[in-house]
């Protein structure tokens, strides 16, 4: 009797849904989103209706989502020093990442070597979380605010972080978070 092979190796794509699928061919057919006739305008709207599903999907406003090319570029965007909030810029002064995180986050985007810190790990794969709260106390605030990055889901292990906590950790802290969710949608 031959065996059944069984394709395990799913940490970062997997095969498409058939609905998935079928919507990502349809809007290949799609006009250019920003032209104002018929077509364009529906094609804005498969933007649209995009975009509300994401931010339905992870609790945010519509406006708050933003697309990129993916993950990577995300991170890069956002591991950033200075940030645009609301009317005024932000300070961030340093970067916590978890040290079993994603490469991209790691890498620490246009943070200096000396300005990103590694938290630890335990033997599961969670972000140290004393390490974190201990770290993040002795921020130094006059500086610039702390920016922590961490990935909801690993997506080699599967290990899933406790993204409420280290939300409330960050908070207490009076700093920045910013969660690589990818691995987690869904």
């Amino acid at each position: 009797m031959a065996a059944t092979r069984a394709y395990l190796d799913y940490n970062a794509s997997a095969p498409l849904m058939a609905e998935a699928r079928s919507a990502a061919v349809a809007a290949l057919d799609a006009a250019n989103p920003s032209s104002v006739h018929s077509e364009g305008r529906a094609a804005r709207r498969l933007i649209e209706d995009a975009r509300r599903d994401v931010a339905g999907l992870v609790n945010a406003r519509p406006e708050h989502v933003v697309f990129t090319s993916g993950a990577t570029e995300a991170a890069s965007t956002l591991l950033a020093p200075d940030w645009q909030m609301g009317r005024g810029s932000v300070r961030i002064s340093h970067l916590y990442v978890s040290a079993a995180d994603h490469p991209c986050i790691l890498n620490g985007g246009r943070f200096s070597a000396p300005q990103v810190t590694r938290i630890g790990v335990d033997r599961d794969g969670i972000a140290d979380l004393e390490a974190l709260t201990t770290a993040l106390s002795a921020h130094d605030k006059a500086a610039g605010l702390p920016l922590v990055a961490i990935h909801a889901a690993n997506n080699e292990t599967g290990v899933i972080q406790p993204i409420g906590r280290i939300a409330e950790i960050v908070k207490e802290a009076g700093g920045v978070l910013v969660v690589d969710a990818v691995q987690a949608a869904g």
